[in-house]
């Protein structure tokens, strides 16, 4: 715990009628009060519980930083981190883009993901990683993306860090020669960022789901390197919401993960 949340946590006890007992044990913090009350503090991106009459934990909340955080699903993503307790960054290139709802309970860092200085202070001091790039409507070629994944993982691999989740297609499941026309292009471009997804050599999570809707979320099925095939769509929401559990399921690092509501 950072100093100034140490001054804040025993100034709650000393103006609170709560007695605590603070005992320091590597960076968690047990606390104990002697009245029925209950209380959950957050100071700076420390959480304090007080249980009654027990013992709870004190801890850090864990950090992720989101690379296209704004779009569609990064925003439900974004929005079900926040749900979680996670502390959340956001690298985005027009503070306009960040929606109302959550845009004070995020950390913002201007820049472009194509550029790695931008990237390597998006990700310092960060735990997780969660990357879902998109180009909106624009199916004209590009190497925005890729490029983006290859500065995302070298400074990762600076920083340290190890997990990271990121968003792309169901297409890549299929043959090349069966992809529509239409997303040709966008197709290739995931798959130049799988590739280097794969061969990166950290805990990574490639997240491969169908037409992403604008539905309530649903019963969901997942299947490593091919879709579950109960259905060709997936709530935007269920994804979001999955684009950040798997990181904490040691089960999907290292895996290309298809996703699909079941229907």
């Amino acid at each position: 715990m950072s100093r100034p949340a140490a001054r804040a946590v025993f100034a709650f006890a000393f103006y609170c009628p709560l007695v605590f007992r603070l005992i320091i044990k590597s960076n968690i913090y047990s606390v104990s009060t002697p009245r029925s009350t209950t209380a959950v503090i957050v100071i700076l991106d420390t959480i304090v519980l007080v249980s009654p009459l027990g013992s709870t934990v004190v801890q850090k909340m864990q950090k992720i930083v989101f690379f296209g955080g704004t779009g569609m699903s990064g925003q439900c993503a974004v929005r079900y981190a926040l749900k979680k307790g996670l502390s959340v960054r956001l690298l985005v290139r027009n503070e306009a883009t960040v929606p109302e709802d959550f845009k004070a309970k995020v950390e913002l860092v201007q820049g472009d993901v194509t550029n790695v200085e931008d990237v390597k202070k998006a990700v310092a001091g960060q735990e997780l990683v969660c990357v879902v790039l998109g180009t909106r409507n624009d199916l004209k070629p590009t190497t925005a993306m890729s490029d983006g994944m290859s500065n995302i993982i070298a400074a990762m691999k600076e920083a340290s860090l190890k997990k990271f989740s990121v968003c792309l297609s169901s297409f890549l499941f299929m043959d090349p020669e069966k992809v529509p026309a239409i997303f040709v292009n966008i197709n290739g471009e995931h798959r130049r960022m799988l590739e280097t997804v794969k061969g990166c050599g950290l805990e990574y999570r490639a997240v491969l789901p169908p037409h992403i809707a604008d539905e309530p979320q649903a019963e969901f099925a997942t299947a490593y390197d091919k879709a579950p095939g109960h259905s060709r769509s997936i709530s935007k929401l269920d994804l979001g919401q999955f684009l950040v559990d798997c990181l904490f399921d040691e089960a999907h690092a290292g895996k290309v993960i298809g996703i699909c509501t079941i229907k």
